[in-house]
């Protein structure tokens, strides 16, 4: 009798993708609890509204907890990944845009901060793209 798991296990092709999804995840997640968690210091620090930082501190939750759901499923749909790396793309150039455009709310950390987080998913968005393409 033999036994495979051949069926079940991820494969290896899929491995650089998935090790990017929860770097992504593990990064999204710690920055929204923190965001979550030090709103009234961060809005002196940063600049942005108490809203504004605990809406987008909600989203990095819910985003890291629906990365950690796709990198865990036994084969990572495609169109989920590249809807992964669009969406990271996209948050990007959005970042840029606030940095640029929010100047005078966001204090010179908080602009900074916008660039930093913004240069580290462009990172994630990469190894996500090159993962996928990995995948064939």
């Amino acid at each position: 009798m033999t036994t495979s798991t051949a069926s079940t296990a991820p494969t290896t092709s899929d491995a650089p993708l998935r090790l990017a999804l929860r770097i992504d995840a593990t990064a999204s997640g710690a920055l929204g609890v923190l965001a979550l968690a030090a709103t009234p210091l961060l809005v002196d620090l940063l600049g942005p509204p108490a809203p504004v930082l605990v809406g987008v501190g909600a989203f990095f939750v819910v985003f890291a907890a629906g990365l950690l759901v796709l990198a865990a499923r036994r084969r990572i749909p495609r169109p989920a990944a590249r809807t992964v790396v669009v969406g990271n793309a996209a948050w990007v150039v959005a970042s840029v845009l606030v940095a640029v455009l929010a100047g005078q709310v966001l204090t010179g950390l908080g602009v900074a901060v916008v660039l930093v987080q913004a240069g580290a998913v462009a990172v994630f968005a990469e190894l996500q793209r090159r993962g996928l393409r990995r995948m064939g």
